[in-house]
């Protein structure tokens, strides 16, 4: 019962969302947008319980803060689009309708994972879901991005690719050498931009001399906004423009999504570098999930619908958990398996 309830939650993703307007989102647009960005943050919330358990091993980097970004971008694609990102990708995962019980698996090192509990979090894909991972290598997947990208302009297929990477990993030189391809071949790429304030542990105040990374393309004539990255409105309506332009012909667009991450940057990190007081400042008045709730109630919204949609939530997390902790572990034999592709 409880997958058929997240069959239902995810099978909308990846489609074009009907225009809303100006006006924003209609309410059932919005109530989708809070089910998916709440699916995301009690999944973390979980991810990161587990890691404390000791029951996922490694590295661990949470998304809690970011939903709306994922959330609203994949409100712009439709099926047969490709997702790419870094090693915080658990969001990703999820918002392109890559199963919740799949996901923890792979973080537990089960079988019952992407993987087959091989690789872990930063090593999993799904073909079906157009999720083409996420990468350990900083920057790594702005190169690959491209590649989709050139590959969908090679097939003429009408597709487009997003590809996500942090305001650390923005100075990358391979970075600017996928602009200068992308412009120069007109591919239909959007570079995402997740500006959450700090690289690691240093605050991209002090890291980049750049204040507008929008605008990181501007030496090949790449367009760029910067977008309120905590409103899953803004996040959606910028995303059509910069998905239409490169669905239309006329080459990449960037977006710098400005964001914040709650938790360290990964979960060995105490965050140091910041005060409580910034990250309960930005709980209080930017978190994007509370900002639609408070949206939907003054709408008019029984707030027992509101309680529907939590409970949902809080049963697919649950199961998804005990999934991850029952479903057994890799056969030795499977050392073999996935490693080489034989071909003719």
């Amino acid at each position: 019962m409880v997958q058929g309830a997240e069959a239902a939650t995810t099978k909308r993703r990846g489609k074009a969302a009907p225009s809303a307007g100006t006006n924003g989102l209609s309410k059932e647009q919005l109530l989708q947008a809070y089910r998916d960005m709440l699916l995301i943050r009690r999944f973390e919330e979980k991810a990161g319980q587990l890691y404390g358990m000791g029951l996922i091993g490694g590295f661990c980097h949470l998304y809690i803060g970011q939903e709306a970004v994922v959330v609203g971008m994949q409100m712009c694609l439709q099926p047969g689009d490709q997702v790419i990102t870094s090693y915080r990708d658990h969001g990703h995962m999820l918002a392109t309708g890559m199963e919740s019980r799949g996901v923890m698996a792979e973080l537990t090192g089960r079988a019952g994972g992407y993987s087959k509990g091989k690789g872990g979090s930063m090593h999993m894909f799904s073909r079906e879901k157009g999720f083409f991972g996420g990468h350990g290598i900083v920057g790594a997947q702005v190169s690959l991005g491209t590649g989709l990208a050139f590959a969908n302009m090679y097939r003429n297929d009408g597709m487009v690719c997003l590809t996500y990477y942090g305001d650390g990993a923005a100075n990358q030189g391979q970075v600017f050498e996928s602009y200068n391809l992308a412009a120069l071949m007109k591919l239909p790429v959007v570079y995402i931009i997740e500006n959450n304030k700090y690289g690691m542990g240093t605050s991209a105040e002090r890291a980049s001399a750049s204040k507008d990374r929008s605008k990181d393309g501007a030496p090949w004539g790449i367009p760029g906004e910067q977008v309120d990255g905590m409103d899953v409105q803004a996040v959606r309506e910028a995303g059509q423009r910069a998905v239409a332009h490169c669905r239309a012909g006329n080459g990449p667009y960037i977006l710098e999504m400005k964001t914040y991450r709650y938790r360290g940057h990964s979960m060995s990190d105490p965050a140091k570098y910041r005060t409580r007081e910034e990250v309960q400042k930005m709980r209080e008045l930017h978190d994007p999930i509370e900002s639609v709730r408070k949206i939907l109630l003054d709408g008019g919204l029984d707030e027992a619908e509101i309680k529907k949609v939590d409970d949902e939530i809080k049963a697919i997390v649950a199961d998804a958990a005990e999934f991850a902790q029952t479903s057994p572990e890799p056969d030795e034999s499977e050392l073999w398996t996935d490693v080489l592709l034989e071909a003719r």
